[in-house]
């Protein structure tokens, strides 16, 4: 088989789903955050988490708008670039993705016009119902998605019967072995995205001019969240990494650059993976500590790639987008944990930070999403060669589409994502720099 349209799917369908996984991360916790702006606004009566919220929610109803934009391109993609996985899947898929639309439209979509635009038209406790409900439909709409992405990475509660998957139990495979722990890495990998944008933002206005009192409270709020998501990474990664180690013990090895079955390996910090060579190049290794990740076989000895000799997936990518994402989770557990530290005694004020520090914040602008486009290209990388992991392989469900075909629409769809991710950035940081435009209501003040 020609690898060429192979490999050009697998790379079209990761940057769909990462540019989507972005987004949604971002709506869902700015949503939530802007939930709290308004509790927090009812309760205290102070102007400045107003302003949070009418500065912020300009990003959440963007951020919206892209993750739908695009969801498109990824279902027109599954019915394209893999048209018999839907075939196979269908009875497991179908619900899910079903319920993930019913989600959209009935608790966000009916909700979002008056969180949006009806500030001024309703009252204040129902202003605050719509964004609490279109906060709800964000987190039972991502429920769905990641049910079916867990899905297909540990499969409960249905099996093969001529080629078609049967569900035989709904709950096993809803809440299949890794949905609670990719929930729990999703929840936290975007807030802090979230976070660490508001943080970023806000630090660049304070290196530009005195900051407000919105500003102030948006960066108070974003810190404490950026601590706690920080300190939570290590155990639910740990969790995340123990049921790999169970169910996919290929990417397990991977992720560990573990090439050659038997003793406990040391756990590989950094290095290089040799596919030809099956080594690790340059390699800098915590000894005995590479263990509680690994798949073990029936005899307890753990196993290495060359248990997977041709199914096996992309080493060296897969072993560090787990890297990348370890990496910036440490990044940002420092830089959090220290700026909390410098504001602690100061009411955490952004104001009060040496320009030095304001300048690194500003560097870890993109730290929160960098990590979620890690942690999904680990995920879907790791994946690979299943569509659904030991059951399916990519080549039985890969469409016939021509190679120039493939090419030129990947192509399309990179520089579509580009224009967009550019846009987003722009529109922030005119933002950061000269705040929303204020929208007048015929015959009143500024909202």
């Amino acid at each position: 088989m020609d690898t060429v349209p192979l490999l050009l799917a697998r790379i079209q369908f990761t940057a769909s789903l990462s540019f989507l996984a972005l987004f949604m991360a971002l709506a869902l916790a700015l949503s939530w955050l802007l939930l709290f702006f308004k509790l927090r606004a009812h309760r205290t009566g102070l102007p400045g988490w107003t302003a949070a919220y009418r500065f912020w929610v300009r990003f959440f109803a963007l951020s919206f708008v892209l993750t739908l934009a695009a969801a498109l391109p990824v279902l027109i993609q599954v019915g394209s670039l893999w048209p018999g996985l839907m075939d196979k899947i269908g009875n497991v898929a179908g619900p899910l993705i079903g319920f993930g639309v019913l989600s959209v439209f009935i608790l966000k979509s009916c909700f979002l016009g008056v969180m949006l635009f009806g500030q001024r038209r309703v009252s204040e406790r129902v202003h605050t119902l719509a964004v609490f409900m279109v906060a709800v439909g964000q987190a039972v709409a991502l429920f769905w998605v990641l049910a079916l992405q867990s899905w297909v990475q540990t499969p409960a509660g249905a099996t093969l019967i001529d080629a078609r998957y049967q569900v035989y139990d709904w709950y096993a495979a809803v809440f299949n072995p890794s949905l609670g722990w990719n929930l729990g890495l999703t929840a936290l990998w975007s807030a802090l995205a979230a976070a660490f944008l508001i943080l970023g933002v806000t630090a660049l206005q304070a290196l530009r001019r005195p900051l407000d009192d919105g500003e102030r409270c948006a960066f108070k709020t974003a810190l404490v969240v950026a601590v706690a998501a920080s300190l939570l990474q290590a155990p639910v990664l740990d969790g995340a990494g123990r049921v790999m180690a169970e169910h996919q013990p290929a990417k397990a090895a991977a992720a560990a650059g573990y090439w050659h079955s038997g003793a406990e390996p040391g756990w590989t910090l950094f290095g290089w993976p040799d596919a030809r060579a099956q080594a690790n190049r340059a390699a800098l290794a915590l000894p005995g500590a590479g263990g509680a990740w690994l798949g073990r076989d029936a005899q307890g000895v753990y196993q290495g790639l060359d248990k997977f000799s041709g199914m096996r997936p992309p080493v060296a990518l897969t072993f560090w987008a787990l890297r990348v994402a370890l990496l910036l989770g440490a990044a940002m557990l420092l830089v959090s944990c220290v700026t909390l530290a410098l504001t602690a005694r100061r009411g955490l004020d952004p104001a009060q930070l040496p320009a030095w520090w304001l300048r690194v914040i500003v560097g870890m602008l993109y730290a929160g999403g960098l990590t979620v486009l890690a942690g999904g290209v680990f995920s879907l990388v790791g994946m690979q060669p299943y569509a659904v992991n030991a059951a399916i392989t990519q080549t039985e469900v890969l469409g016939v589409t021509s190679t120039p075909t493939l090419a030129a629409s990947l192509a399309g769809y990179l520089v579509l994502y580009g224009l967009l991710l550019a846009a987003f950035n722009g529109m922030l940081f005119h933002a950061a720099r000269y705040g929303v435009v204020p929208v007048r209501k015929p015959g009143g003040s500024p909202q």
